[in-house]
């Protein structure tokens, strides 16, 4: 901004384009603007300038001057005579009003004042109407001033000869529909000669009703141009605006139109515009982007809130655009992939080429790859239920998932298969794997079943003592038992393959892995057997009691016992790598994954070791009883307790995630459990089968209820495939019949 002062009747093309905002074009535009209309009276008169707006002006203000030449001065003082003369006698243009003898002298002065200059006359010859006057002497000037002044108090006195008849003004004749044509064909044309007559007759020449019409001149730039007003319009003067605001008050000025004889105007349209709208929008296209937004921003503040809104459903779909239909094909995918499959599913149904996006089959396959969905997961062993019709077929995977989870869910439960045998003795231990059950019992026998079926395949006889544990891979079948031995079964077959001998006491825990498995007996040592040749390999020994649990990984033998102790052994070396001290009472149970040991004994604590140090990570506090079961699966591990209760924890941050109680909790111990990452499911000494949900904790339905719950009923185990759940149930005092209860979950297909 330049610092010195700039005056703008006197100021060059340099002087305005070193003004903030102005710059060449802008400062042109006023040069030959002033050259026109003669000189500017006030800095605000800069307005007038086609392009330069209100914003511009008034960063540069403090930077302007306005000298006012005394041309320039008489020329304000014509202006604001116009300002009032043209809205109530509209000189010689067009009137409806006959003529007053009062007013003749004023009326023939001001006609010659306004009078359109003709052909001849230079540029400089100026208009009243416009605000410009001739290029005369100074003498000149000061004559026409006085007659305009003579003028004015000439109609002060014919106004208060109005005030005399204001009662024949509140009484004259009314307008009807008929006597005055509509808004929009008024402001369509100026009325005709035959139309003005017929006003007149209708309208005395003393009545005051706002029907006076004619032709308003405004100034413009390089043109003259006349604006219609109809009679049921008043222009708005420059009084109605705050000078102190950059566009006035708009909000405390209401202009209310007055409509001859009650007519509103029509409902604008495209048809039907509002008048001088195609010269507002004009004027906005010739300002810059800054004064554009300047105007919108004072035009929302005087809107109403409709109005508003009305911007809004107009503006918004503007910003809507199918940007997935635009993209390449493989970016499309990318965007989709982020979506979640419920989401996808619902973009589907957006368009043909949305469908044609969401069911895309790599897509899917990396969904059922974030779920852990495979073919085996879905289908089992089963390939004739696999269909390859589908135009996604890992979609369709997806979706029968979903449904096999709807079905654990919430589906009407399906009568179960029951599978009889034992008689009345326990089963002390269950598999499952494929589509065969295992069942072990004190009755010194193990049986085979098909869940598909329901039917017993064959029955495993050899042992002399009662089947206390089992271990299941592929068709390979171990036991153990009180006879002290240890027999590999060909399930297929039903044949005995080997038996171990070596324990000089019960087998009670067992764990399988390839072809090795690793036995812990009441006589307190672990065995380590290849179970191809029946040749034991390797004798751990430094339990000083019965071990109760044990866990191999294929490098590490982990076990626990009734000596409080747990230990990890290198089975090559057969020697004990470390000793996890820190329960005090026996070791129940045990789980490995390689990297953590999880223990939980009788004295209601779970412990949380690391393999290589043996350090304990977490104490883990909750539970009030023993803890007979857990199941560890990556870093979330779910523990049963004899309290009744299950809880699932954070072995990574030794945190409860959730406890599974309240109002449907079970009624007595918990026997046994089974989850994968959307199930937990609990069997109980009260008879129940319980399903909850694994992340929020709640508590989803009974599977199983026996009639018999409370009353000596019991589910000693469960094991879950995908679609299948397999219960062993029975009682201790014949309240119960032994059997197994098998509940299928799968999708129905459909029959075609």
């Amino acid at each position: 901004m330049a610092s010195k002062k700039v005056d703008i009747n006197t100021a060059t093309l340099q002087d305005f384009a070193q003004l903030c905002g102005i710059g060449v074009r802008k400062a042109q535009a006023i040069i030959k603007y002033r050259k026109a209309v003669g000189g500017f009276t006030t800095i605000s008169d800069l307005s007038d300038v086609p392009g330069l707006g209100y914003g511009i002006i008034e960063q540069s203000r403090n930077c302007l001057v306005c000298t006012v030449a005394s041309k320039c001065r008489l020329r304000a003082a014509a202006r604001g005579r116009k300002s009032r003369s043209d809205v109530e006698t509209a000189e010689n243009d067009v009137s409806i009003e006959s003529p007053q003898p009062s007013t003749s002298t004023g009326r023939a002065l001001r006609s010659r004042l306004i009078e359109t200059p003709s052909t001849s006359q230079s540029d400089d010859s100026l208009t009243l109407s416009h605000g410009k006057f001739d290029g005369g002497s100074h003498s000149e000037a000061v004559r026409v001033k006085k007659e305009v002044e003579k003028d004015e108090e000439e109609e002060d006195e014919e106004e208060e000869d109005d005030e005399e008849d204001s009662s024949h003004e509140e009484n004259g004749p009314q307008l009807s529909d008929d006597d005055v044509s509509s808004p929009t064909e008024i402001d369509s044309a100026p009325p005709s000669p035959q139309e003005n007559r017929r006003l007149q007759r209708v309208h005395p020449p003393r009545s005051r009703i706002p029907v006076l019409v004619g032709k308003m001149k405004r100034k413009s730039y390089g043109c003259r141009e006349e604006v219609w007003i109809p009679p049921f319009k008043r222009p708005c003067r420059s009084d109605d605006f705050d000078s102190q605001s950059t566009f006035g008050n708009l909000k405390k000025t209401t202009i209310i139109p007055s409509y001859a004889g009650g007519h509103r105007p029509r409902i604008p349209s495209k048809e039907h515009p509002p008048p001088r709208l195609m010269e507002w929008l004009q004027t906005f296209q010739m300002w810059s982007n800054a004064e554009r937004l300047m105007a919108v921003d004072e035009l929302i503040q005087i809107c109403e809130p409709t109005q508003v809104r009305h911007m809004m459903q107009v503006i918004e779909p503007q910003f809507q655009r199918d940007f997935i239909s635009l993209l390449p094909k493989e970016l499309a995918l990318y965007v989709l992939s982020f979506l979640e499959p419920k989401a996808l599913l619902k973009a589907a149904q957006t368009c043909r080429y949305w469908r044609v996006l969401a069911e895309d089959n790599l897509l899917w396959r990396e969904k059922c790859k974030e779920e852990g969905i495979t073919e085996t997961l879905v289908y089992g062993s089963n390939r004739l239920r696999r269909r390859t019709g589908s135009r996604s077929p890992w979609k369709a995977l997806y979706m029968r998932q979903h449904q096999i989870e709807q079905n654990w869910r919430a589906a009407e439960l399906r009568s179960p298969k029951l599978l009889r045998g034992h008689d009345d003795h326990v089963i002390t231990c269950l598999e499952f794997c494929g589509s065969r059950v295992v069942s072990g019992s004190d009755d010194n026998t193990l049986k085979v079943w098909s869940v598909i079926t329901g039917k017993c395949l064959r029955t495993l006889v050899g042992h002399t003592g009662g089947v206390w544990s089992s271990q299941m891979e592929d068709n390979i079948i171990i036991s153990g038992s009180t006879d002290r031995t240890l027999k590999v079964w060909n399930a297929d077959t039903g044949q005995c393959i080997n038996t171990l001998y070596g324990h000089t006491s019960t087998v009670r825990c067992m764990h399988l892995h390839k072809n090795i498995v690793v036995s812990g007996s009441r006589d307190a040592t672990l065995r380590v057997w290849d179970i191809h040749s029946g040749v034991c390999k390797h004798v751990l020994m430094g339990h000083v009691a019965a071990v109760r649990c044990v866990q191999y990984d294929g490098k590490r033998v982990v076990s626990g016992a009734y000596d409080y102790m747990v230990k990890v052994w290198d089975p090559e070396t057969e020697t004990c790598i470390h000793t996890l001290q820190g329960h005090t009472n026996r070791v129940y149970s045990l789980q490995f994954d390689g990297v953590h040991i999880v223990s939980g004994s009788l004295d209601t604590s779970i412990r949380v070791w690391d393999v290589e140090s043996g350090n304990c990570l977490h104490t883990l506090i909750g539970h009030q009883s023993l803890t007979s079961g857990l199941e560890l699966k990556d870093n979330i591990l779910v523990s049963g307790n004899a309290d009744s209760t299950v809880k699932v924890w954070d072995i990574t941050t030794g945190q409860c995630l959730q406890t599974l109680q309240g109002p449907n909790k079970h009624q007595s111990a918990v026997t046994c459990l089974q989850f994968n990452k959307k199930f937990v499911i609990t069997s109980s000494d009260d008879g129940t089968v319980k399903i909850w949900d694994l992340k929020s904790g709640d508590f989803l339905r009974n599977l199983v209820s026996l009639d018999s719950g409370g009353s000596g009923g019991v589910v000693w185990r469960v094991r879950c495939s995908n679609t299948k759940l397999v219960c062993a149930v029975g009682s201790r005092n014949g309240t119960e019949e032994t059997k197994l209860l098998v509940l299928d979950f799968d999708v129905e297909d459909k029959k075609t």
